[in-house]
């Protein structure tokens, strides 16, 4: 039986030191402070998250921030924005440039890192932070797009649309349109999801695909459909995440609001029908539970408890859908969390990345096959899971379920 590779977490030297500097142990708190609080003791410095050598303006750091951002919301604390202020002013200097970021590099992922910025600024008015999202804003009038106006996932990656650029680009725009008074861009909004599910969307299953390549050109898109072969939970996990995130910035008056919440429900009714009866959690190739080598993975199970959750408390799901939510997030906390000696939480059974293309002749050519996703290594405590298991976690304790 395939069994995929395993990194171990990254190691925990200043537990000791972070716990005790504080009035509450971090296992007497709720699960989203308990993976905040053991997050900043992985990382002091959030300019480290997610990089082995010099700090990086990318997806996973706007995600875990955000994240981190809200349990300060939630508990009023103020060191969690104090952590998340710490990233965002060793990355944007005195003028609002962003340290690392090339505007013309052209990808859809480096949008995301910005999210967190939009609080930020509200709060404090630091014209630096402005700037900084006026840049990215930027980035989005002048994305590559294709024929139909859908953004492509990166420059170096043509003709394609992903369903994770949704999350990083698309739901960006919403809340820049919101927050900056530009109502125009809400339709731009909801064609990129409607061009995204229009060509990935399977009639049979209702799942999502990863990617779609207009040209089909690429050696992992279908010669008829440009479609990838299979259904990669993240990805649609992403997708999920996107829509419940942009309906909440959406005007309620709009006029395309209703093609959002019909997408938003035609996928959630695919995601529950895909969640494994026995744990509540999804596998790595959603359609393929029990098939040789596939496995439970946390990130899109965290990802869906979030999206139905929410979804369900703006009322925009219904309660079958907050009860496969609920479920979720009791599975994953049975499958996927466990805590050392001092509290500190981690989540485990990561895919640490998977993508599409690359060089067709390299043997890590990423495929999009069932084979290529089992392929990718797994890890604790990737970002892609502790953001999401925060932003459930938070779901789960505003007391509604």
């Amino acid at each position: 039986m395939f069994s995929p590779a395993v990194r171990h977490p990254r190691p925990v030297l200043l537990a000791c030191v972070v716990v005790l500097s504080v009035p509450v142990a971090i296992a007497d708190r709720p699960w989203s402070q308990r993976m905040a609080d053991s997050e900043m003791v992985r990382t002091p410095d959030p300019l480290l998250l997610d990089v082995t050598g010099e700090p990086k303006w990318d997806y996973t750091q706007g995600l875990v921030l955000q994240s981190i951002l809200g349990v300060g919301d939630a508990t009023g604390d103020a060191k969690y924005e104090r952590y998340v202020r710490r990233y965002y002013d060793g990355m944007i200097d005195a003028k609002g440039v962003i340290r690392g970021y090339q505007l013309e590099e052209f990808n859809i992922d480096r949008v995301n890192a910005g999210k967190p910025l939009f609080a930020l600024y509200e709060r404090t008015r630091d014209p630096r932070y402005r700037t900084a999202l006026d840049t990215l804003r930027d980035q989005l009038r002048r994305h590559p797009r294709t024929k139909e106006g859908g953004f492509w996932h990166k420059q170096r990656y043509p003709h394609q649309m992903w369903l994770d650029g949704l999350y990083m680009g698309a739901t960006f725009l919403a809340q820049y349109a919101h927050v900056f008074d530009e109502p125009a861009a809400f339709d731009d909004v909801a064609t990129q999801f409607v061009l995204m599910e229009r060509h990935a969307r399977d009639e049979q299953t209702g799942l999502l695909y990863h990617g779609w390549d207009e040209s089909r050109e690429q050696p992992w898109a279908d010669k008829t459909t440009g479609r990838s072969p299979s259904f990669w939970g993240r990805a649609v996990g992403w997708y999920a995440m996107a829509l419940v995130d942009t309906l909440e910035q959406f005007p309620r008056a709009h006029p395309r609001r209703p093609e959002l919440l019909a997408i938003l429900r035609r996928t959630a009714d695919a995601v529950r029908r895909v969640q494994d009866p026995a744990t509540g959690v999804w596998y790595q190739v959603l359609d393929q539970g029990g098939r040789k080598g596939n496995y439970l993975e946390s990130s899109a199970s965290a990802m869906f408890s979030y999206a139905l959750l929410k979804g369900a408390r703006l009322g925009d799901l219904d309660k079958q859908d907050a009860a496969a939510g609920r479920r979720a997030y009791e599975g994953i906390l049975q499958q996927f969390i466990t805590t050392d000696a001092a509290g500190t939480a981690s989540i485990a059974r990561v895919c640490q990345v998977a993508g599409l293309g690359g060089d067709p002749s390299s043997s890590r050519y990423r495929s999009g096959t069932y084979e290529y996703y089992l392929s990718e290594p797994i890890r604790s405590n990737d970002p892609k899971a502790v953001g999401p298991f925060i932003l459930a976690s938070l779901e789960m304790e505003r007391g509604k379920w």
